[in-house]
């Protein structure tokens, strides 16, 4: 398959999700906007679309982030669901997945940074990509947003944090608020660049420290099995 990635920022790192893809010899192309590359003007090649997180947000204009363009990306993203292929987005990703299907985004009830649990709820627990998962899971967060709902959108997981952990779109579409990519390289480059001082006021914002002694393997692993799942579901329409 062929997987193109969009990445907002240097440090929003697709982590894990670069890995899976390398281990099984997909072919990898990349926007990063960040570095004002263009996204692709022909994506039939394209098989598979992730797009990564950001500290930007769907209303984040050019005039705040001249190298941002939130309707454009979202227009792109909507060309790629209605051609039948794979969309998956992480954190900001998400967000604009559900805005180009007409669904808004809203803040999250709680800023969360750190390692903590979701829950599958019932369609989770039923869906087939999600099986292995188990009811509870402790994976990444980053974030202080959530995706918008769509009429036929099913919630696969939450967390005590937020309600919006993951969502199925579609059986191709997917936005994962939580980040199931995060590495110990990628959580490094994310505390270089975000100002942790006032961690202690939050519930869920976890210090420097504590964000580093993680173990993130048995995430990583959980997620490589949902996209192996997802690979083969695509190929097989």
């Amino acid at each position: 398959m062929h997987i193109h990635f969009i990445i907002h920022e240097h440090f929003e790192a697709p982590g894990a999700y670069e890995t899976w893809a390398k281990m099984n010899g997909h072919t990898l192309s990349y926007t990063r906007i960040y570095l004002a590359e263009n996204l692709p003007q022909h994506a039939d090649d394209i098989d598979f679309l992730i797009v990564m997180g950001g500290p930007q947000s769907p209303a984040t204009s050019l005039a705040k982030c001249a190298y941002f363009d939130s309707k454009k990306e979202q227009a792109f993203i909507a060309s790629m669901i209605t051609a039948n292929k794979v969309v998956l987005g992480v954190c900001l990703g998400s967000q604009l997945i559900g805005e180009a299907l007409g669904a808004a985004y809203q803040p999250s009830p709680e800023k969360e940074i750190g390692k903590f649990a979701i829950t599958l709820t019932d369609a989770g627990l039923n869906h087939p990509l999600f099986s292995h998962f188990g009811s509870e899971l402790n994976v990444g967060h980053w974030h202080n947003d959530m995706p918008g709902l769509t009429a036929t959108a099913s919630i696969i997981a939450y967390s005590e944090g937020c309600p919006r952990q993951i969502v199925a779109y579609s059986d191709l579409v997917f936005g994962f608020q939580c980040h199931m990519e995060l590495t110990t390289e990628v959580v490094t480059l994310l505390i270089a660049n975000d100002d942790l001082t006032n961690a202690h006021n939050y519930r869920f914002v976890e210090q420097p420290e504590k964000l580093l002694s993680h173990d993130y393997s048995e995430m990583n692993n959980k997620l490589y099995t949902f996209l192996d799942k997802l690979a083969v579901h695509y190929l097989s329409k």
